[in-house]
């Protein structure tokens, strides 16, 4: 009995119901049964099917040990209404499945459900804006761009801060970037990061980005408190008083120092049915109907936990403001009650995790068509946040410091050299034109050899430069394009063929050696008084 796990991708949930829906046609046990005195065979009753199907839930990784019982028959009434299932009489399209000895058995075949078709999105969605892009609404055919000529005069200019001259130079303003700069990198390069931890070579089938808010982006990453949780600038989109001060009551029981009214028998009940009604009557889940997909592909990196915890981070940023506080202040109040052990039983048949999360799944994850395992999404979803959601909600660094450092690039200044790329004669503009993908590879790799070659060239070939200005320049030349210059100069001896060796001329004999030549030592005659 195995359930093959559903990785990140479009139509997760339609991909699961479809294996699950397999599974249980293959697996679940057939045999022979009687009912009022006829025998029926190839069937089971509703407990079996409960039993097995719950069994199967429980083991998947898809779905996880959280999956309750009432879940699982849950499920089965959506099997009998979508005809995966029909009583032994033939009957079905009602959700009139009980957990009894009823009879059911499965038709001839049972209809898969098939993959949604949607309007395609745009395709190139991670666009990365520059800093030279020219404003809105102005064409960028036929833009006449200069040619650029480099002598070795020039690239010695160029490349004279390595030998350590560096000449007079000028610095040169970008042009600066717009507000609306600034908010289309935070939204380009956040929705490449998910795609790059989903590994999907589109985010189209998964994410409508023409409905993500970039200006949500940074007012979640920088109006945050010390505690980490969402500002609000509108003080009309908060949480009303009195369920926050229900919320701060169980958070914190048995101290509730905001509580006014006496205490009485079942108070927390009362308290958390006032919550649980407030999160059930909202308009729309936490999560929002349009990233309902996104965050059911991340369901499928739960093995990989790291991973998993990174894409629920990106996707929790680009939730409205409003919905990322009241998920922050809800996940902060269900962890801090399930592990509050003076907590008294808030149900009767529930442990406390398991109430949470059925209480609580379906405000926070739901879609807004009717998907048929969106129960058990929610559940899955929400129980891996009660175990990490102090690191899901919290600003992923490295995204920001990415982001930052980017826009700061951008602003910075470039330094201009004296005759490096202005004291060119123009020639007649030239115009951008379109290319082949083939031959962009090409140009890619083959296209600064070509130049830098003929530069080499022009340097090796120059009668102007003295010896020791040519070796100068070489060795420079050597250590900022290493490849070129071992393509030219591949051996030692290619390299010294450029310089040969003068004859060295024979020391002239010392004339002055051959008039004074080596006089023995002859003693002299001392006198002495």
């Amino acid at each position: 009995m195995e359930h093959r796990i559903v990785g990140p991708g479009p139509y997760r949930a339609t991909r699961l119901w479809n294996e699950t829906v397999e599974l249980f046609r293959a697996k679940m046990p057939l045999r022979k049964h009687r009912c009022r005195f006829k025998s029926y065979e190839h069937c089971f009753t509703a407990t079996e099917a409960v039993d097995w199907l719950h069994e199967l839930l429980r083991r998947s990784q898809n779905f996880g040990p959280e999956v309750t019982r009432k879940q699982t028959v849950q499920l089965l009434k959506k099997f009998l209404k979508n005809h995966v299932i029909e009583d032994i009489k033939g009957k079905w399209g009602q959700e009139d499945f009980e957990d009894n000895r009823h009879l059911y058995r499965f038709p001839p075949s049972s209809p898969l459900k098939p993959y949604p078709k949607r309007p395609p999105y745009q395709k190139d969605v991670i666009k990365f804006p520059k800093w030279n892009d020219p404003p809105p609404g102005t064409s960028q055919e036929n833009i006449p761009v200069r040619p650029l000529v480099m002598n070795s005069e020039m690239w010695y200019k160029r490349h004279s801060i390595a030998i350590g001259e560096v000449p007079a130079c000028r610095l040169v303003h970008r042009r600066q970037l717009t507000e609306a700069n600034v908010e289309e990198i935070w939204k380009s390069t956040t929705l490449s990061y998910l795609q790059k931890i989903l590994g999907l070579d589109s985010l189209e089938e998964v994410l409508d980005i023409t409905l993500v808010n970039s200006k949500f982006i940074i007012h979640n990453v920088y109006s945050v408190s010390k505690q980490g949780v969402v500002i609000l600038d509108d003080r009309s989109k908060e949480l009303p008083h009195w369920v926050l001060s229900a919320m701060k009551c169980l958070a914190n029981w048995p101290n509730c120092s905001d509580l006014k009214q006496p205490m009485y028998l079942g108070f927390e009940k009362d308290v958390f049915k006032t919550i649980a009604d407030y999160y059930g009557h909202l308009k729309e889940p936490l999560l929002t109907f349009h990233l309902f997909d996104a965050f059911v592909s991340v369901l499928g990196l739960l093995q990989k936990e790291k991973m998993a915890i990174e894409a629920f981070q990106i996707c929790c940023l680009l939730l409205p403001p409003e919905n990322r506080r009241k998920l922050q202040l809800l996940m902060r109040m269900m962890a801090r009650i399930c592990l509050n052990k003076e907590m008294p039983p808030l149900c009767d048949g529930f442990g406390t995790r398991t109430l949470m999360v059925q209480t609580f799944s379906h405000c926070i994850l739901c879609s807004k068509d009717e998907v048929d395992l969106d129960d058990l999404l929610a559940a899955r979803l929400v129980t891996f946040l009660m175990d990490n959601y102090q690191e899901i909600l919290k600003v992923p660094l490295a995204l920001q410091t990415s982001i930052e450092e980017r826009v700061a690039n951008l602003r910075r200044v470039q330094i201009k050299y004296p005759g490096a790329d202005m004291d060119i004669t123009l020639s007649a503009p030239s115009f951008c034109r379109q290319i082949s993908p083939e031959e962009f590879e090409y140009q890619r790799a083959y296209g600064s050899q070509e130049p830098l070659a003929a530069l080499l060239e022009e340097v090796i070939t120059d009668a102007k430069l003295s010896s020791k200005e040519k070796k100068k320049k070489l060795k420079q030349f050597q250590k900022s394009y290493p490849e070129v210059y071992q393509e030219r100069f591949p051996t030692p001896e290619s390299e010294a063929l450029l310089f040969p060796e003068k004859p060295k001329a024979k020391p002239q004999l010392l004339m002055w050696a051959l008039k004074n030549p080596f006089q023995p030592f002859q003693r002299t005659r001392s006198f002495r008084m």
